[in-house]
């Protein structure tokens, strides 16, 4: 359960994985592997990290630059998948994790995530609302600074993810 970069070949079970991570989730608009690959046609995608098993991939993880208040430097981890076989099984911990110590060993300044604070609290990401995303509730904009100090303001994501 290793993460990896994705391979040259990946891209369509990528795909295929994130579609059917997200076929059942209540918060997925059914665009996430979309997303995916107009960030990797576009250049955007930072960071692409798998995980496979004997039957084939498990989990997939991506991120892509944001600028906060006008300010570059950080990354949006979004989304994170895992094969509905395969949750509950550490398979995102660990793809988190990866990417985590990948952005700041890459010398981001931080992450940010539109997500569960519950979950995504483990790994140290919290609500601040000095990062934020119109019309979407502060507690769900979760933000990691890698250093200090951090940019304030509107989150503004890459192009593929349209308008938040």
């Amino acid at each position: 359960m290793t993460p990896r970069p994705e391979g040259a070949d990946e891209a369509a079970a990528i795909g295929r994985l994130i579609t059917d991570a997200f076929a059942t989730a209540a918060h997925s608009d059914g665009n996430e592997a979309e997303i995916v690959t107009a960030l990797r046609a576009s250049g955007d995608l930072l960071l692409s990290l798998v995980c496979e098993d004997g039957h084939g991939l498990t989990g997939h993880i991506a991120a892509s630059p944001v600028t906060i208040g006008g300010t570059p430097g950080w990354a949006c981890i979004a989304p994170v998948s895992v094969a509905p076989r395969c949750q509950r099984q550490g398979i995102g911990q660990a793809l988190m994790r990866a990417a985590l110590a990948a952005l700041q060993t890459q010398g981001h300044g931080g992450v940010v995530v539109l997500g569960d604070p519950a979950y995504y609290g483990r790994f140290g990401l919290v609500a601040d609302a000095a990062r934020h995303i119109p019309g979407v509730p502060a507690e769900y904009v979760l933000s990691r600074p890698f250093s200090s100090p951090a940019p304030t303001g509107e989150i503004r994501f890459a192009p593929a993810f349209g308008p938040v």
